[in-house]
């Protein structure tokens, strides 16, 4: 991790501070791998070198390249060497950063495990690499290396996040007691590691106990009080508890608008500061929007409404949007030529999908309902025959009923609840 931190500080002109994470990259070695001392540090000192060489500090580069010399001579040829602990350097960085490189860290791992078949951090990386790519062709069953990750090292701090891995990796199987257990021990036994707290929290949020899942996030973030995915899980969690609310009746709702009030201010906050910290996640600013929306804050709605299409999207991505903002011009502007105009492009979008089937169905409901007032409205024509030229005649869906908020009173909003 500490590589991986003084690179970005060094791409960043920050080269002392770079040379803070060797200096912490060299001390997590000599206190977790002692007897490998030199061979786990030769990444480090090849980036030490590096960084004194741009710095223009030849001399103190010339050091760790002597150093780098050394290791290799020693273990197989200068400036050059085959070793699993270098291959396993290199799959824990694959693992950082991002997706995309899953695989190629899932080989690195293979590789280390063919030179020792029974070594637990090996097998750790392994295992991770592996649940990562569970959803990708071909189909990877993570479960076993999960396990014997563990029954290698089942008490390891640093092993704990598996435990969590094979939880989640249960509780699609519908073996939750067993998922729910290996949480709490993971937990228990690592209550200040931030990522198995977050796979803990991922595992509650999906089985609907959010405020267990709001509790295990917020201590992770007060290890990360910047973290930008961190605030937007919260937010999203404080999001999904507003539909919870707007889920039961009004009589239901009688008494609670204050704590309804409480959570919209909370999802609001945590996704706010989540978009400023880093505006590239996908939804957070639809999110707000529907958000604000949903207190009367229009101005703020449109704002993020703006803000989000200013964005590269995906097809699908693109329907949601425009579903939404349709939504918000319907019901809480009561703007129909804006909420069709909307409505029309998401369906334009060449993409299947379930937005695009309640766009077309909203378009046929509200022209079948100027007709009912005048049978020869041009508009109410219009989107017939665009619908019918879309995906032939169609019988509209059934729905439920949808209003707006009127005059700042709490009621279920679809450009919030609907997805």
């Amino acid at each position: 991790m500490y590589n991986l931190l003084a690179y970005i500080k060094h791409h960043r002109g920050q080269n002392e501070a770079a040379l803070e994470c060797l200096r912490q990259a060299e001390a997590v070695i000599q206190r977790e791998h002692a007897d490998q001392a030199e061979i786990r540090s030769v990444v480090t000192w090849g980036n030490y070198a590096w960084v004194y060489y741009h710095m223009g500090r030849l001399s103190e580069a010339q050091v760790y390249v002597d150093k780098v010399k050394h290791v290799c001579e020693k273990f197989s040829s200068p400036y050059r060497m085959e070793s699993p602990e270098i291959d396993c350097e290199e799959g824990w960085a694959q693992l950082k950063c991002g997706r995309k490189n899953t695989e190629r860290a899932k080989v690195c791992f293979e590789k280390c495990l063919e030179k020792n078949p029974k070594n637990p951090e090996f097998t750790s990386g392994l295992a991770i690499s592996s649940y990562r790519l569970d959803k990708r062709p071909p189909p990877q069953n993570p479960i076993d290396i999960l396990q014997q990750a563990i029954q290698l090292n089942p008490d390891s701090p640093d092993n704990q996040y598996v435990k969590v891995l094979l939880a989640l990796k249960l509780q699609k199987m519908n073996e939750e007691g067993e998922g729910q257990r290996l949480v709490e021990e993971a937990v228990e036994k690592a209550p200040h590691a931030t990522d198995v707290l977050c796979a803990a929290a991922m595992l509650y949020r999906k089985q609907n106990d959010l405020d267990k899942a709001i509790d295990l996030l917020k201590k992770a973030l007060e290890c990360m009080p910047n973290n930008a995915y961190l605030h937007r899980q919260i937010g999203a969690c404080y999001r999904a508890k507003v539909h919870e609310y707007q889920k039961v009746g009004e009589n239901e709702m009688y008494g609670k608008r204050e704590e309804l009030q409480e959570l919209i201010g909370q999802a609001i906050s945590y996704l706010k500061r989540a978009d400023e910290l880093n505006g590239n996640f996908t939804h957070t600013c639809s999110y707000l929007a529907c958000l604000y929306a949903q207190v009367g804050q229009y101005e703020e709605a449109e704002y993020y409404f703006q803000k989000q299409f200013s964005k590269e999207l995906s097809p699908v991505d693109k329907q949601v949007l425009h579903l939404r903002y349709g939504n918000f011009q319907l019901y809480q502007m009561k703007c129909d030529n804006k909420a069709i105009h909307h409505f029309m492009e998401g369906v334009k979008i060449n993409q299947e999908s379930r937005e695009a089937e309640k766009m077309k169905t909203k378009l046929q409901r509200i022209a079948q309902t100027r007709l009912s007032k005048n049978g020869e409205d041009p508009e109410a024509l219009h989107l017939l025959a665009f619908l019918e030229e879309l995906n032939g005649k169609r019988q509209p869906a059934e729905e439920t009923s949808e209003r707006s908020l009127d005059s700042g009173c709490f009621v279920p909003s679809a450009s919030l609840t609907e997805e």
